[in-house]
């Protein structure tokens, strides 16, 4: 039981670095980017090449993916993202999702349609076990690390986000862009920003999540609905609320998967939807304007 609820909350704080990224783009940017899982893709197999290829330690491809997924980020949000942002919702829906479908052919293409998969190191491989009977709790090295990364992402993000000047430019260029720019807020950088962070966020979470969901050309359209439930589940407005669905998700999936493996994934939407009738607007949303 306890071994259970410990994985069900790992994959949430899995589901939360894939998803943040996304929950920041739509909450703080009023960007909707269906493309996020090909950043998610993108780390993965930035991970993979540095160590298969080039033997990088799983450390250091861990920042490495970060920042490469980030760069791109820029670079699409300098060229094709900015000017969607103030496109319909349905237009930007449209786009990002052609975005998917291209940066799929291009992966299938380059990399081959076969999963690929990685070792990680030694010691991420260990297992601990405490207790015994129905009440053991059996912790995975990798799940250890996994969720010690998340709460590090949180704590900065949210020290980011609340106590630094960035975080107030952010915020006020998300309220009245035009007001934030008539007082010397440059607008656009800090969405640039913004964006290549989410991005790059989105990398690192398809960097360590490799090992555990595995990886090939179809990343993006397996995973782009639990990227969703979490942002609509949890709300866009805070850091707080996509983590608190996320592991809320998690461990609904794991349990539902091991008691009733035949409609686990159907639990995961049903408990989407009622939390939704309950909170339409999220867990943790905020009214807001752009």
């Amino acid at each position: 039981m306890l071994t259970l609820l410990f994985d069900g909350i790992a994959y949430g704080m899995l589901l939360f670095v894939l998803s943040l990224g996304l929950a920041v783009t739509m909450g703080l940017m009023n960007l909707i980017n269906l493309a996020h899982g090909a950043f998610a893709m993108a780390g993965g197999y930035v991970l993979v090449v540095l160590m298969e290829r080039f033997g990088w330690p799983f450390l250091a491809c861990l920042p490495a993916a970060f920042v490469v997924t980030a760069l791109a980020g820029a670079l699409l949000e300098r060229t094709i993202y900015r000017p969607m942002y103030g496109k319909p919702h349905l237009d930007q829906v449209l786009f990002s999702i052609g975005l998917t479908f291209m940066a799929v052919a291009a992966v299938d293409y380059v990399m081959g349609s076969q999963q690929v998969n990685t070792q990680t190191p030694e010691w991420l491989r260990g297992r601990f076990e405490y207790g015994s009977g129905d009440w053991m709790l059996g912790m995975g090295a990798y799940r250890l690390f996994i969720v010690a990364v998340c709460v590090a992402l949180t704590l900065g993000l949210q020290a980011i986000l609340n106590r630094t000047r960035f975080g107030t430019r952010l915020r006020a260029s998300v309220d009245d862009p035009r007001v934030a720019s008539a007082m010397g807020i440059p607008v656009n950088q800090v969405f640039l920003v913004t964006f290549a962070v989410g991005s790059g966020l989105a990398g690192l979470g398809g960097a360590l999540g490799v090992d555990i969901l595995g990886l090939d050309p179809s990343f993006p359209f397996k995973f782009m609905v639990y990227f969703l439930i979490v942002c609509a589940v949890g709300g866009t407005s805070s850091i707080s609320g996509p983590l608190l669905a996320a592991v809320v998700l998690g461990i609904a999936d794991v349990f539902g998967k091991y008691y009733v493996p035949k409609l686990g994934g159907f639990i995961v939407y049903v408990l989407m939807i009622a939390i939704l009738l309950w909170r339409p607007q999220g867990l943790f949303a905020r009214e807001g304007r752009r």
